[in-house]
C-alpha cells in the first residue's frame, strides 16, 4: 500500500494522527480482500479494481487524520474506491475494448455502460465485504487454469493484501519474478476470460480443494521455514490462519475447510515451545506442553469432531485429528500411538501420499519397535517422489540411531544435511551427527 502524508488538521506524530494510521493498517489487514472482491464486482478488471483500492487506501490516510476515523472503515474505503473505479470507466474510452471479467451484471443491466452500473451497485454499508464477493475472488485466484505457484502468488497479493516485494520475500523468489509472475497470472485471467464468481454446487467438489491445497502450503511454509535463519515464519503461518479461519466462515457447512482450520490451528498452537531461546530446535517429546496454545487446541477439537460427524471428513480432517491426538497426550509417552498408527493408515487409504507414509512411521515405530519402521522407510527410499526429501534421511537416520548402528546413522544424517536449507533444522541435524561420529571413530 502507498502512503501519503496525513491531513493539515492533524499533526504528524500526534496520538490521532497516529491513531488514524494505526486504524488505516488494521483495515488493510482485516478489510483488503472484502474491499477488492467488492470493488472487482464494479471494475470488471482486476488491475483497475486493486489500483482504485490502492487509492482508496491513500485517500484514508490523507481524510483519516483529518476527519476522524468512519465508523464503518471498510464500507468508507469501498465507496471511495468503487466510486473512483467508476470515474475511470467514464474517463477512459477504453473501457469498451478492455478485456473484462466475466462478471455477470444484474438483470437488465447493459454489462459495458457506466451509468448504468452505478445505479445498479448496491449500498457500500450493505454490500462490503458480501461473502460471495470473498468467495469470488478466493476461487478466481486459485481458479485451475492457473499454475498452482500462480494461484498461491494471486492469493497473496489479491486476497492477503501483501505488496509485490512481500509476497516476492514470503515465496522465497526475487521480487523482478514475482512481479512478472502475478502479471502473467492476471494476463491469463483477462485472455482466458475466467469469470469472477463462484463454483456452481456440482463443481465444488474438484475446485474446493485447490483453494484448501494453497492455503495449507502458505500455512507449511510458515510453520516450517524451507530455508533461512529460523525454524517458523510467524507472519506467513498467521497470515495462512487468518485466510483458513475466513474461509471456515464463508463455508462453516464443507467440513474440510474445518478440518484445514483446526489442523492450522493443532499445528501452530506449538509454535512458542519448538525452538529455544537460542534460537535451536526443540523436539516434541522435549517442549514444554503447559506452553501451548490450549484455547487453539480446543477450538481444533471442536472443529475435528464436527468434521468427522459430518460424514465427509477427507484429508485436512485426518491430518488434524492426527495433530490433535499428539497434542492431546499429557506426555509424549503417553501419546496414543495404535490409534495414531489407525489414523495414517485411514489417511493413507483417502490420501496415499508417500509422506503420509512416512510420518506413519514415527508412531509405527512405537507400536512394533524401530526395527520394523525402518523397513518401511527402506521402501519408501524407492519412492522417485521423496528422492530429495530431506525428511526421509532424517527419519531414517533417527532408527538407525535408536538400532544401535551409528555408522548407519550417520551417513544418513549426512544425507538429510545435504537436502536441507533450513538453518535451525541444519545445526539440529549436524548436532545428531556429531553424537554419532565420535563412536564411529573408536
Amino acid at each position: 500500500m502507498t502512503g501519503v502524508s496525513g491531513g493539515s488538521a492533524a499533526t504528524p506524530g500526534s496520538a490521532a494522527d497516529d491513531d488514524a494510521r494505526a486504524a488505516v493498517d488494521r483495515a488493510h489487514r482485516d478489510d483488503w480482500a472484502a474491499v477488492l472482491a467488492t470493488t472487482v464486482r464494479t471494475a470488471r478488471d482486476l488491475d483497475l479494481a486493486e489500483e482504485c483500492v490502492q487509492e482508496a487506501y491513500a485517500a484514508a490516510l490523507d481524510s483519516w487524520p483529518r476527519d476522524g476515523v468512519p465508523r464503518n472503515p471498510a464500507a468508507w474505503l469501498t465507496t471511495v474506491a468503487r466510486r473512483r473505479a467508476l470515474d475511470a470507466i467514464r474517463r477512459e474510452q477504453a473501457f469498451r475494448v478492455r478485456v473484462p471479467l466475466l462478471v455477470e451484471a444484474p438483470d437488465g443491466v447493459h454489462p459495458n455502460d457506466p451509468a448504468e452500473l452505478a445505479a445498479a451497485e448496491p449500498d457500500a454499508l450493505a454490500d462490503v465485504g458480501a461473502p460471495d464477493d470473498l468467495l469470488r475472488l478466493v476461487f478466481l485466484c486459485c481458479h485451475p487454469a492457473l499454475a498452482q505457484e500462480a494461484q498461491l502468488a494471486l492469493t497473496l497479493r489479491l486476497v492477503c493484501g501483501l505488496a509485490t516485494p512481500d509476497v516476492a520475500r514470503t515465496l522465497l523468489v526475487s521480487e523482478t519474478t514475482m512481479a512478472a509472475r502475478i502479471t502473467r497470472a492476471k494476463k491469463k485471467i483477462a485472455t482466458a476470460r475466467i469469470p469472477f464468481r463462484t463454483p456452481r454446487t456440482a463443481d465444488l467438489p474438484e475446485r474446493l480443494p485447490a483453494v484448501l491445497g494453497v492455503v495449507h502450503l502458505l500455512f507449511t511454509a510458515g510453520h516450517t521455514a524451507p530455508s533461512g535463519p529460523t525454524l517458523v515464519r510467524g507472519d506467513v503461518a498467521e497470515r495462512a490462519l487468518r485466510l483458513a479461519r475466513r474461509l471456515h466462515r464463508l463455508m462453516p457447512d464443507e467440513p474440510e475447510v474445518g478440518g484445514l482450520l483446526a489442523l492450522a490451528l493443532a499445528t501452530d498452537a506449538r509454535r512458542a515451545t519448538r525452538v529455544d531461546d537460542a534460537g535451536r530446535l526443540v523436539r516434541l517429546e522435549d517442549q514444554d506442553r503447559s506452553r501451548w496454545d490450549r484455547a487453539a487446541l480446543a477450538e481444533a477439537d471442536a472443529l475435528v469432531v464436527a468434521a468427522l460427524r459430518s460424514g465427509r471428513a477427507g484429508r485436512y480432517t485426518l491430518q488434524a485429528a492426527i495433530a490433535s491426538l499428539y497434542a492431546g497426550a499429557p506426555t509424549y509417552a503417553e501419546t496414543d500411538w495404535p490409534q495414531l498408527v489407525t489414523l495414517y493408515d485411514r489417511l493413507l487409504e483417502l490420501w496415499p501420499s508417500p509422506v503420509v507414509a512416512l510420518n506413519r512411521a514415527v508412531p509405527l515405530a512405537e507400536v512394533r519397535g524401530p526395527a520394523v519402521a525402518l523397513a518401511e522407510v527402506e521402501a519408501l527410499a524407492l519412492d522417485p517422489q521423496l528422492e530429495r526429501y530431506p525428511y526421509l534421511p532424517a527419519v531414517r537416520a533417527d532408527l538407525l540411531r535408536r538400532l544401535d548402528r551409528p555408522d548407519d546413522a550417520a551417513a544418513a544424517y549426512r544425507e538429510a544435511l545435504a537436502l536441507t536449507a533450513n538453518e535451525t533444522e541444519r545445526t539440529f541435524l549436524a548436532e545428531r551427527l556429531s553424537q554419532c561420529e565420535p563412536t564411529r571413530r573408536n
